[in-house]
């Protein structure tokens, strides 16, 4: 039987079971939703990909989550403009404030909105912003978002911007209903070997890519258990609780762009793997020992050293992602894009690339590719993103795009399907390792559009005309 021939009946056969059943598809949970909707039928659902809302002259931003990373971009939207900063949101005064004296000397004039768990509400209820900015705790991302998108406004979300499926469908069908963007900040994207090699994917450089790799190598095991680092280490509480691949869209997310993952191609399924931990445990009995306010975290089940999760497409290439924070080893996210003509590779850092061959181009080489390929968005701000910083520039990349996108009414690089895809890695990970490693179906977000999607030029060909102060 046929492909076509099966998604027929499988769509006929579950409209019929909800007629003679009570209409058995409305029961069905989000993310129960998936299977019977990847047949490319609709069902009457907007679809968010290459959407371009209306223009705004001036982005009007509200901050929610002021902790590590929402100061910083405080500072970096303060040099975008276009721009005005209408209100700022934390639990802690001091930190409100904090943020507060980066926009000394500035025109933005922001309300502050602190103290009370929800306070947050009260200013996502505001009529006078366009957009929020989330940068809260794992937990908080999804309910902030789907609020802020029920409120009227856009929403950029911290990684990951979901951590069930259910959320993930809750992002995917609150930004459909309310033609709001739902951008998550996968800043990884916008970094500038990156960009180079998406370019010269797109430009074909590298032939059919078949292959990708992620990850998210990072020894972060001191700060984790730091007291001022998280807000009652609620990182840290993350790890015990959860076992798979926790922070997986920093590597994954600019691999599936090179990929047309989501346009032209989806994941189908994946297989996690974990090892034990052998660190986090040992390191929470050593703090103990001579801080009682650590016992808390002593005899927990941590998430393992090193998962690998390997996943199919569609099209039946290949991702493998890998996801290791405790570890003494250097810092990585792989970045390995494979093509049938040529292959690049980002670490060890400084990237290399191979075309057409099975030895590495000199650096001279590579430079010529650089002066070649280099996207207009890096020509344009690249230097200035430098000097304002956020991961060496391409937090600025990240923001300045978004800004402009919005202002010119141009779609997203990243739309609310990615950021429930990349983040739905998390969840369907841990399922994995609870079945014994077994494979794990991937939903598909887009509900069939993935097939007419078109890729995003993220090189910038439109746009470009927000300044930088």
């Amino acid at each position: 039987m046929n492909n076509k021939r099966r998604d027929f009946l499988r769509i006929t056969g579950l409209a019929g079971l909800g007629l003679a059943g009570g209409n058995l598809l409305s029961s069905f949970k989000p993310q129960e939703k998936a299977p019977g909707l990847i047949t490319g039928y609709s069902m009457g659902t907007f679809n968010m990909s290459g959407y371009a809302a209306p223009k705004l002259d001036v982005v009007r931003v509200a901050f929610v989550g002021l902790g590590n990373r929402g100061p910083a971009a405080v500072n970096r939207l303060k040099r975008i403009a276009g721009v005005d900063i209408k209100a700022l949101c934390d639990l802690r005064p001091e930190k409100v404030n904090t943020a507060k004296d980066l926009l000394k000397g500035t025109a933005h004039k922001p309300e502050i909105y602190t103290d009370k768990e929800d306070a947050w509400k009260k200013m996502f209820d505001r009529n006078d912003i366009d957009l929020v900015y989330i940068a809260t705790p794992w937990a908080l991302h999804t309910p902030m978002a789907v609020y802020a998108m029920n409120s009227g406004k856009h929403v950029c979300v911290e990684v990951p911007a979901a951590t069930t499926v259910e959320e993930c469908w809750q992002l995917v069908e609150t930004s459909e209903r309310t033609k709001k963007h739902c951008m998550m900040l996968e800043n990884c994207c916008y970094d500038f070997f990156e960009l180079l090699t998406l370019n010269m994917a797109r430009q074909g450089l590298f032939g059919e890519i078949i292959h990708g790799e992620g990850a998210y190598i990072h020894d972060i095991l001191e700060g984790n258990f730091s007291k001022t680092k998280n807000y009652k280490l609620w990182r840290l509480q993350e790890y015990t609780k959860r076992k798979g691949n926790l922070y997986p869209t920093h590597g994954l997310g600019p691999v599936c762009q090179a990929m047309n993952i989501n346009r032209g191609d989806r994941m189908d399924y994946l297989v996690s793997v974990s090892g034990n931990d052998f660190m986090m445990e040992k390191r929470a009995e050593q703090l103990a020992s001579s801080d009682s306010f650590y016992k808390a975290f002593t005899g927990k089940d941590y998430n393992g050293n090193m998962n690998t999760t390997t996943i199919r497409t569609e099209k039946g290439k290949t991702i493998m992602l890998q996801h290791d924070v405790t570890s003494p080893r250097p810092y990585s996210r792989l970045h390995l894009i494979s093509g049938t003509q040529g292959i690049a590779q980002k670490y060890p850092l400084p990237g290399k690339i191979a075309i057409g061959g099975d030895e590495w181009l000199s650096e001279e080489k590579i430079r010529e590719l650089e002066t070649k390929y280099t996207p207009p968005i890096v020509k344009l701000v690249g230097e200035m993103a430098k000097e304002i910083g956020g991961h060496g520039g391409m937090d600025f990349i990240m923001d300045w795009r978004t800004i402009d996108c919005l202002r010119n009414g141009l779609a997203l690089d990243q739309d609310v399907y990615d950021a429930a895809l990349w983040s739905s890695i998390l969840p369907l990970s841990e399922k994995s390792l609870a079945n014994r490693s077994n494979s794990v179906d991937i939903p598909d977000f887009t509900r069939g559009f993935w097939k007419t999607n078109k890729p995003v030029d993220v090189s910038m060909s439109t746009g470009g005309t927000t300044k930088v102060i």
